[in-house]
């Protein structure tokens, strides 16, 4: 890799705003992430800076990305890029990159089957709860025992600070097992 891929991990791993995304970024470095989910895309930009640094951390085979959002079927007055314009960012990366419209819950029932053996889960602090509580079912089976997930929490003043909390594989399997669809009788 170049010294100026060195420079631009640097940067974002230790300069960057906003700051809670330092450790995101520290975190794909310290584990070489290669496969990433991501719940809730926002502006696109979060996802192409974790692509980036994974791909000058990763094993042989290139980073894949999969982005569930709403898209196009946002609420009335969120503000966010169409479907078009994230895959046009993204696809600019190099990655492979897949995304899945639709909220976690939808999302996930459809593809959890397809997506396993993802190294890190990010979901964002737009996500609908409801509809995350609902999606810890299908978690579990999207990682193996290396596998990282955080959630994106706010802090004090939500606009501007905010943190990544880990989430252990242990509370996954307990937040699954909750989570788990009752069986008609």
């Amino acid at each position: 890799m170049s010294a100026a891929s060195l420079v631009k991990y640097l940067y974002f791993a230790h300069a960057s705003r906003p700051r809670a995304e330092r450790s995101l970024f520290r975190l794909i470095r310290r584990h070489s992430v290669s496969s990433i989910i991501e719940l809730g895309i926002g502006s696109g930009r979060r996802a192409v800076r974790m692509i980036q640094v994974a791909q000058r951390y990763t094993r042989l085979g290139g980073v894949s990305y999969t982005g569930i959002d709403l898209f196009e079927a946002r609420p009335a007055g969120v503000e966010g890029p169409t479907l078009k314009q994230v895959h046009k960012l993204l696809s600019q990366t190099g990655a492979r990159v897949r995304l899945v419209p639709g909220d976690p819950l939808s999302a996930l029932s459809r593809t959890a089957n397809e997506l396993t053996g993802t190294d890190l889960v990010v979901v964002g602090l737009d996500q609908d709860l409801d509809s995350v509580g609902r999606a810890w079912f299908y978690v579990p089976r999207l990682l193996h025992p290396g596998s990282k997930m955080v959630v994106e929490q706010a802090g004090a003043d939500p606009k501007a600070d905010h943190r990544y909390d880990p989430v252990s594989l242990d509370r996954i399997k307990e937040l699954a097992k909750q989570h788990a669809p009752r069986r008609a009788a």
